[in-house]
């Protein structure tokens, strides 16, 4: 009933707004003069606040998306609540962002969870998890499921209060210097992939490598890696990679819908007074839709243009290839599960939720699809 309320408030608003009183000077119940409304709105409190991203400056959509949320908001408070958006290294650098906003030294931030697996591995389920849900799937268990939730339970002792504020939608597989024609293929194979696809990918037999985004069109040039995903067509083109890689794989088994998280101190939040939070609330679910639709239409143009570049292949992984990786994601999942109590209890409300979704999809927009290819 998330998404409900938020749409009741909204429809609620409208409705006040619509039956407020005429401004006939006559009517004992009109509106305050102008000057005095204004000398009401100056003396609500006013907050000026910080955020911090992941990422670089100018990076297009995501940090992109970040400056309009905080723009967004401006607008809609009057300048009630400002925040100054800070890029990755421009205040703190970017894997220190989750630490700045729990220890209260800065009031927002803006990434994605698996960042921070090494501190709650229970996070990645609330960014990317190897055949887990595309961002359909992931928003109905977030927004409605219980996801959020659960991602609040485990944020709590960090003092945050996490929002959903975007997401990338399916990735591409990466970019390999060599054709993946068999499991085998990927014995010894040097990629940049982080998190649980990365742990995935070692159990096939490769050597996962964590580089920064700046540092993988050299390492790909040099031979340090073999292969490297990155995002999708719109971002991986940006970067160059299709001049220095030949195969372009997909699906991204590892990113299916990677969600982007907008994180609040929580002593920070809880003194805004709650029309402020609400218009949070409803600017960060607006952030997520737009990232997402802004995500679709570059991706797909910029694959157009790819598809005309006669250097490069694109072409799907081996059913073979999924079909091992899947298998070793699962047995990756149930390993860390045994592990870590938090890890297992997220684990099973995400994999119950997905077997409903799966079921639902079948009859819904995959049979719609298959129809479509009749």
């Amino acid at each position: 009933m998330y998404v409900m309320r938020l749409l009741i408030a909204g429809s609620l608003i409208t409705l006040l707004a619509a039956c407020s009183p005429s401004s006939d000077s006559n009517n004992s119940n009109s509106p305050l003069p102008p000057a005095e409304s204004n000398s009401a709105h100056s003396s609500l409190p006013k907050f000026a606040w910080k955020m911090v991203t992941t990422w670089p400056p100018n990076f297009p959509i995501f940090q992109e998306g970040a400056q309009l949320f905080a723009e967004n908001i401006a607008l809609m408070s009057q300048d009630r609540l400002k925040i100054t958006v800070f890029a990755e290294k421009e205040l703190i650098p970017a894997l220190q962002v989750f630490d700045a906003v729990s220890a209260g030294t800065i009031q927002m931030g803006h990434g994605s969870a698996y960042y921070w697996a090494g501190k709650i591995p229970a996070a990645q389920f609330m960014s990317a998890v190897p055949f887990g849900m595309t961002a359909k799937g992931v928003n109905a268990w977030l927004y409605e499921g219980g996801g959020l939730e659960l991602w609040r339970k485990i944020y709590q002792p960090f003092n945050l209060v996490p929002f959903p504020a975007g997401n990338s939608g399916v990735q591409m597989g990466g970019w390999f210097n060599k054709r993946i024609n068999t499991v085998q293929d990927l014995q010894g194979l040097k990629m940049r992939i982080p998190g649980l696809g990365g742990k995935v990918l070692a159990k096939a037999g490769g050597s996962p490598i964590l580089l920064a985004g700046g540092e993988v069109y050299s390492a790909l040039e040099r031979g340090v890696i073999d292969a490297t995903e990155w995002v999708g067509p719109f971002h991986d083109e940006r970067l160059g990679l299709h001049q220095i890689a030949r195969y372009y794989y997909y699906p991204g088994w590892h990113e299916p819908g990677t969600v982007l998280e907008l994180i609040i101190n929580k002593s920070a939040w809880e003194s805004l007074p709650k029309d402020l939070q609400r218009i949070v609330e409803i600017s960060a679910q607006a952030l997520n839709q737009w990232m997402y639709t802004k995500f679709e239409v570059q991706n797909m143009q910029t694959l157009q243009k790819l598809k005309q570049q006669s250097q490069i292949e694109i072409l799907p992984f081996p059913d073979e290839v999924l079909q091992e990786l899947h298998r070793l994601t699962q047995e990756t999942l149930a390993e860390t599960a045994a592990q870590d109590p938090i890890f297992k209890e997220i684990y099973e409300a995400f994999r119950a939720f997905q077997a409903q979704n799966a079921s639902w999809d079948a009859i819904a927009d995959e049979a719609y699809h298959q129809a479509l290819s009749q």
